[in-house]
């Protein structure tokens, strides 16, 4: 059971890439999600994100069991639910228009580098759920660093498609 943790938890064993396997995990789950939205649209993103979670905190638990360190660098699972989440704009934003979702990709490219920029720099609530120390701190502190980026790529869209004006 331990094996198949792993699996999970490391995102197929991305998570063993080096330098910063934090990223490589986020950047591995922006295909699968563009798959996962084109094959089946938002309401099938959502769903994943919910199985995501729920898989990467057991994964991530049985991981963890026993150890000194609660969130070990290989441990990428929790980028994966962020990431989708940080991208679930552009995925509702492509199904509203009728479009390949690909067509947004400054909207990729906005919510990769922001769910990363709150990832690492863990302001706010963030830094509070990492400091959980638990399975459940590991995965919190990506989805709300995945709810901030998203706000970030609607506000961005926003401005893009002159909605808002600073």
């Amino acid at each position: 059971m331990k094996e198949l943790a792993e699996v999970f938890a490391t995102f197929a064993r991305v998570g063993y890439l080096k330098p910063a396997p934090g990223t490589w995990g986020s950047l591995a789950a922006v295909p699968l999600f563009w798959a996962l939205h084109e094959a089946a649209g938002p309401f099938a993103v959502v769903a994943g994100i919910v199985v995501v979670f729920i898989v990467g905190l057991w994964s991530t638990g049985e991981m963890t069991r026993g150890a000194l360190d609660h969130d070990p660098s290989e441990i990428v699972i929790d980028e994966v639910a962020g990431q989708w989440i940080a991208l679930l704009p552009i995925s509702i934003g492509a199904a509203y228009m009728g479009v390949d979702s690909s067509k947004l990709w400054p909207g990729y490219l906005a919510g990769f580098l922001a769910f990363r920029l709150f990832d690492i720099w863990k302001p706010l609530w963030i830094g509070k759920a990492d400091a959980r120390g638990d399975a459940l701190g590991v995965m919190l502190d990506d989805v709300i660093a995945g709810v901030f980026a998203a706000v970030v790529v609607v506000a961005l869209a926003a401005l893009s498609h002159g909605m808002m004006r600073i």
